[in-house]
């Protein structure tokens, strides 16, 4: 399976100027990187070079190559491949997994129990995934990695234009159905997080309540910025702290974790350009939390 994206020639040139010259910002080593592996097609041609010559009227399509794989291994230890393709992973995180290794915990990890997967998959010791982004241990859903330091870098400098939204289950009832929350924080050196007139790290994050049952509400969460807890730290703010969020002032745990839940990415592919849109359900011990009564 592939994504593609086509564009249009205007004038006559040779393809590398005109890979180069695209609004999606190709490096020249990502441009012949597409070439190598044919991901490039000219008039229905896989087979162009860097000096393929164009003309008025001809699409240029960039494909990036879904690949398919047995992930049934990752899936028993809870992590799930949602896509994969030679530039980027996309996976579904469970709860209780951390994303990257700590000091306390180094082996099972998001980004280990991949990389291992992967490293075994290509039968090389030097495939390897990079981080791009983190969610919280106690947080599930969607997570992108790279496969090349130069897809790692292409993404973080743009996460600002990602978009990325959430599913939380907060206590009580919001007085408004939809707003902003707009916050400076900062961390403490107990690690957790402040919110503080002056200074720190400015948050921002809109809120659309989706249902509210049983004096708890079901929200959707799309983050301007990407600060650490933001959501957990303004929801509580509030005065609706996430359920489970024992850290941030919750009562209540009914589901024995925390209700937060990254449930949608959309983002430009970092080679081919491609609209790129992945989605996560709702899990089903949260889906309980919120499920309306019969009468």
């Amino acid at each position: 399976m592939t994504d593609t994206r086509e564009f249009h020639v205007a004038s006559e040139c040779e393809l590398l100027p005109f890979l180069l010259a695209l609004p999606i910002g190709l490096s020249r080593k990502q441009a012949k990187d597409l070439l190598k592996f044919q991901a490039v097609t000219v008039r229905g041609r896989t087979h162009v070079r860097h000096d393929t010559l164009l003309g008025p009227g001809d699409i240029v399509e960039i494909a990036a190559r879904r690949q398919v794989v047995d992930d049934r291994s990752l899936e028993r230890a809870g992590l799930r491949i949602v896509y994969i393709d030679d530039a980027i992973v996309v996976v579904d995180k469970p709860v209780g997994l951390l994303s990257m290794g700590s000091e306390r915990e180094k082996e099972k990890t998001a980004h280990r129990m991949l990389n291992e997967h992967l490293k075994a998959l290509a039968k090389s010791a030097r495939q390897q995934v990079f981080i791009v982004h983190r969610l919280d241990r106690e947080t599930s859903g969607l997570m992108v990695f790279a496969r090349r330091e130069s897809v790692q870098t292409a993404l973080q400098r743009n996460w600002k234009d990602v978009t990325k939204r959430y599913f939380a289950i907060v206590e009580g009832t919001l007085s408004n159905a939809s707003g902003t929350l707009r916050d400076n924080l900062i961390e403490s050196k107990s690690f957790k997080v402040h919110r503080v007139a002056k200074g720190g790290e400015l948050a921002i994050t809109h809120y659309r309540v989706m249902r509210a049952v049983g004096g708890r509400s079901l929200l959707e969460l799309t983050l301007e910025t990407g600060r650490k807890h933001q959501i957990r730290v303004q929801l509580a703010a509030i005065g609706h702290p996430i359920l489970g969020d024992n850290k941030y002032g919750a009562r209540t745990d009914t589901a024995r974790r925390l209700a937060l839940h990254s449930c949608e990415l959309k983002f430009r592919h970092p080679v081919s350009g491609a609209a790129m849109e992945f989605h996560s359900e709702l899990p089903d011990p949260l889906k309980m939390l919120i499920r309306r009564r019969r009468q």
